[in-house]
């Protein structure tokens, strides 16, 4: 009997900070449409996510995925970064 993991959320956003060392901070938008109006909505997050080589920076585009908990606030890692920032 073979058990594979099961799949895990995998988000796309903008670094908005990268000032701790291997944290970055990253503003992810979602569109949709309000449940009784249906007019599309902008709502916004900030997830802190784990960057182990310091890679990305302000700006960059990156894609996270859903991890366990690093720390308090930590509980994403950096899969890749998709652009870097102009």
């Amino acid at each position: 009997m073979s058990e594979e993991r099961n799949q895990r959320k995998v988000r796309q956003g903008v670094v908005v900070s990268a000032s701790d060392d291997k944290t970055i901070v990253v503003q992810i938008k979602e569109r949709k449409p309000h449940r009784v109006y249906k007019k599309m909505i902008t709502t916004t997050k900030k997830l802190h996510a784990h960057d182990e080589e310091n890679l990305a920076g302000v700006g960059d585009t990156v894609r996270l995925m859903e991890t366990r908990p690093i720390s308090k606030s930590k509980h994403w890692r950096l899969l890749e970064i998709v652009e870097k920032a102009k």
